[in-house]
């Protein structure tokens, strides 16, 4: 498979076993997506195929190569990038400031950026293509720190994006728009999906039905189904795990 495979991934901090025996797949050309209950370690998952956290037990792999005791600089070399939960862009630079950051990472080591604002033009025209997809050109000379929290959501998008992922793993990328963003940006994770891999974890499940080939529920760590949106949405035990979770 030429995607991401889980192998039976468990992470433990002192007596707390956080994530406990989780096993998933995230096929290439597919979004998959990665859902449950607040504290079901969704985000501790994310950490440890992104090697913040190291498991405790098991095996990760990607495009076939095994890449459990990895560094994260190493992983992102790969190909692997991640979008936070919290929004993580520069509050005090513009918006096609910060997209031009992340489209410099194509000249490796090399600084002189700084020093020529020629060599940042060259980057504009993929900055500013890169900002309409995410339906941000009315604020491409507004600082960041300036956007309503679902702009800087679709910012830090369109950085991921930037650096031309072959693997995209996305934190809850809708959370705090309003219906019209959420719609343009469930749209170009559609589009951009077609040849990449794509994991996510999404709280609004209406995203979750449109988008997600494949779904994975974890609670309390574990994998509690899987499957595509009809069959995970139709188990009781989903259900039950879901009793008084909002669906946005």
């Amino acid at each position: 498979m030429n995607g991401l495979e889980v192998e039976k991934v468990s992470v433990r901090f002192g007596g707390l076993v956080a994530v406990d025996g989780v096993t998933l797949t995230a096929p290439a050309g597919r979004i998959t997506g990665l859902i449950g209950p607040n504290g079901a370690g969704k985000t501790t998952c994310f950490n440890l195929l992104t090697k913040f956290l190291q498991p405790t037990r098991g095996r990760i792999l990607y495009k076939g190569a095994d890449i459990t005791a990895m560094q994260p600089a190493d992983v992102a070399r790969l190909g692997m990038v991640r979008s936070f939960q919290i929004s993580a862009v520069f509050p005090h630079l513009t918006v096609l400031e910060n997209v031009r950051i992340a489209l410099q990472r194509q000249r490796g080591g090399s600084f002189d950026f700084w020093r020529s604002r020629r060599v940042l033009n060259r980057y504009n025209e993929r900055a500013l293509s890169l900002i309409n997809d995410v339906g941000l050109s009315e604020f491409t000379g507004i600082a960041a720190v300036e956007l309503p929290y679902g702009r800087k959501r679709a910012l830090e998008i369109a950085t991921t994006l930037a650096l031309d992922p072959e693997m995209l793993l996305l934190d809850e990328p809708t959370a705090g728009m309003g219906h019209e963003d959420i719609d343009r940006i469930a749209a170009l994770i559609k589009r951009v999906a077609a040849d990449r891999t794509v994991l996510m974890v999404e709280h609004n499940l209406s995203v979750v039905e449109n988008l997600c080939h494949r779904i994975t529920v974890l609670t309390r760590g574990r994998v509690l189904a899987e499957g595509d949106y009809a069959t995970v949405s139709n188990n009781p035990e989903v259900r039950e795990a879901y009793m008084g979770v909002g669906h946005a």
